[in-house]
């Protein structure tokens, strides 16, 4: 998707993505990665996700990247936090003692924006982007995440003929070429909602480096 999208979804208040609970999928299958506290946890595509608000409950740091400035002020104002905020390369950075974000394009991370993290959380990345721009956003991670990170991805399942996204379909064949290079990749869990009236597979999935 092209960052106007996202930007004018931000600022359209477009948002149905956000939810004002820390995701369920997350609260019951985290402890799978058996990240030890204190661990850094890095979550793309963040927007002003409560999720990272409950990644620190768990007593790790969180490191974040979301391209809406909008999303990641509202986010600080919403736990009436006044974070640092500095330029860093491509990169506006708001940090307060517990959670950091980068505000700007994931694939211009480097490595060394990523060297201290060691899980990754994703709900909300992988299925904002289409196909060719999965391919590269896997691509990214594995090449500037350090060797020893696992994660935990959540995705969906839906007939795209019925269906558009985003939040995009990701099928399980998918998800295996895309992480099972570098990585053993294990379904924890697979669940029904219903999406815009049809029937949604959300899978819940952890990746270890092999």
């Amino acid at each position: 998707m092209e960052p106007d999208f996202w930007y004018q979804r931000w600022q359209k208040k477009e948002i149905g993505f956000h939810k004002d609970q820390p995701n369920i999928y997350l609260k019951r299958h985290w402890e799978s990665l058996n990240t030890p506290a204190e661990s850094r946890v890095f979550v793309p595509l963040c927007g002003k996700s409560l999720d990272m608000v409950w990644l620190t409950q768990q007593g790790h740091k969180v490191l974040g990247v979301e391209l809406s400035e909008v999303a990641v002020r509202e986010f600080f104002e919403s736990l009436d936090v006044s974070p640092e905020v500095t330029e860093i390369e491509d990169f506006t950075h708001f940090r307060s003692e517990s959670i950091s974000i980068y505000c700007g394009d994931i694939f211009s991370l480097k490595a060394s924006h990523l060297s201290e993290v060691q899980a990754v959380y994703d709900r909300g990345a992988l299925v904002a982007l289409p196909p060719e721009m999965r391919k590269s956003y896997a691509k990214h991670l594995s090449l500037h995440l350090p060797i020893s990170v696992n994660g935990l991805l959540i995705t969906f399942d839906y007939d795209e003929n019925l269906l558009q996204g985003p939040p995009f379909s990701v099928p399980e064949k998918e998800v295996l070429n895309l992480f099972g290079t570098d990585n053993d990749v294990t379904q924890l869990a697979s669940d029904t909602m219903m999406f815009r009236d049809e029937n949604v597979q959300i899978e819940i999935w952890k990746y270890m480096r092999k």
